[in-house]
């Protein structure tokens, strides 16, 4: 699959914008571009002038990339002692936790279509179903104007959706079940390429498959090539963040070991902001195996990630708007002032309204409500404050009437994973902790 070179010149446009999200000087670049020759040599050689650019004057952030460096830049506090797990309690978390995220992945399925809460709220209320607390209704589609081509309305019912996040979970147990925790990047890769068609993925996940293919044609080694180290890390998107949970379950207490695997995969296609949040997040997923107030619980997780970069400070700020609002909507507001121009699918917005939900939920149900109301990558965060709240709550803070549904079933879009029980696949993933508790 070789981008034609129109498409390849788009690419290395959105890689300037990367670079310049990350302070890089990208004075004359777009302008380079454009006089370029249209080859695919030339685009290449333009490609490679791109790799050391240097930081623009008053770039106030620190953020490396190899992990050694980002663990330094963390603030870990050793006064916080992390309780061991018993492995019964851990199983049982982990199932809870995958309801969960299958629960909010569904719920916000046939809303991901980048709606703002105002939106949502437009449509809900004159029907009586704002706030959300269950299913969205096919009413409620049709006053919103829009919707996404899958996912199941209420009263419907069939296997849950096919979806990405729940792809990346398994691809997740897949790699450490395979690999264990000491897993490579070409273990990784491997695992995409066998089981990933590249059109269920997108973003940097879909140019990763893409351009690794390139790559292999044009130099069939280890080496690096200048499309993978320029054209398919995203720096700013969620692509890796889906890819956390795996990791978050596979260490109950232990958010260090969890931060450093999930790392590992996100840095797969992934710089800077997309990576830390995957660390972050397998961190908190972590941590609620063992700790009972949310505030805290993403107190020690804003630790898990290098306190000098953006994503660190915005944390801290996120944390900080959540910890003083009266109530869910208000922090939604002030969160949305502070982040609105992160919107769909850009972690920073879309994190902080994790720290949202955690605070405010009741329940597993409720707390997917609350994060699928506050719009944007519905489906995706959905299944996030999922798996947080269903390892943070335990069994039984999750309504049947939420899987009810599926009828135990579940579509899973990989090309090499035949399994499609819901329980099946919540076993499996219960014995992660297994694998992982030598080096935790």
């Amino acid at each position: 699959m070789i981008p034609t070179l129109e498409q390849l010149h788009g690419l290395i446009l959105d890689a300037i914008g990367v670079l310049d999200s990350m302070g890089r000087d990208i004075d004359g670049l777009e302008e380079g571009l454009a006089s370029v020759p249209p080859s695919y040599d030339a685009y290449l050689a333009f490609a490679e002038s791109l790799k050391e650019r240097p930081f623009r004057a008053g770039w106030e952030f620190v953020e490396p990339f190899a992990w050694d460096e980002v663990f330094v830049e963390m603030e870990l506090d050793d006064s916080v002692a992390v309780q061991a797990v018993d492995d019964q309690e851990a199983a049982r978390r982990i199932v809870a936790g995958f309801h969960g995220s299958v629960a909010g992945c569904q719920l916000g399925k046939c809303l991901e279509i980048h709606p703002t809460l105002a939106e949502l709220r437009d449509a809900m209320a004159p029907l009586g179903q704002w706030p959300l607390d269950d299913y969205v209704t096919a009413e409620a589609l049709e006053n919103l104007g829009r919707r996404h081509q899958t996912g199941w309305t209420r009263g419907q019912s069939g296997p849950a959706w096919v979806d990405d996040d729940q792809n990346y979970t398994v691809l997740g147990m897949l790699v450490l079940e395979e690999f264990g925790p000491d897993f490579t990047h070409a273990q990784l890769r491997r695992l995409w390429e066998l089981n990933l068609p590249t059109c269920t993925t997108w973003g940097p996940e879909r140019r990763g498959l893409a351009t690794w293919s390139v790559a292999a044609a044009c130099r069939p080694t280890d080496e690096h090539h200048p499309l993978h180290d320029l054209l398919v890390y995203g720096d700013l998107w969620c692509g890796a963040q889906i890819r956390a949970d795996a990791y978050g379950y596979a260490c109950p207490g232990s958010p260090a070991l969890a931060a450093e695997l999930a790392y590992r995969d996100a840095t797969l296609n992934h710089f800077g902001t997309g990576a830390y949040a995957t660390a972050w997040t397998a961190a908190a997923i972590a941590l609620a195996y063992v700790i009972d107030d949310p505030v805290e619980l993403f107190r020690q997780a804003n630790r898990y990630t290098p306190q000098r970069s953006r994503f660190g400070k915005a944390m801290a700020q996120a944390l900080g708007i959540v910890e003083r609002a009266p109530d869910w909507l208000t922090a939604y507001e002030d969160i949305h002032r502070a982040f609105g121009n992160f919107g769909h699918c850009r972690v920073l917005q879309e994190s902080a309204t994790l720290i949202n939900t955690a605070r405010f939920a009741e329940s597993v149900g409720h707390g997917v409500c609350l994060q699928v109301m506050q719009g944007n990558d519905t489906d995706s965060y959905g299944a996030t404050s999922g798996a947080i709240l269903g390892v943070f709550f335990g069994p039984g803070h999750l309504e049947p009437r939420w899987l009810a549904p599926f009828d135990g079933r579940i579509e899973i879009g990989l090309a090499h994973f035949y399994e499609t029980r819901i329980e099946a696949i919540a076993e499996r993933l219960s014995r992660l902790p297994r694998l992982t508790n030598k080096r935790g």
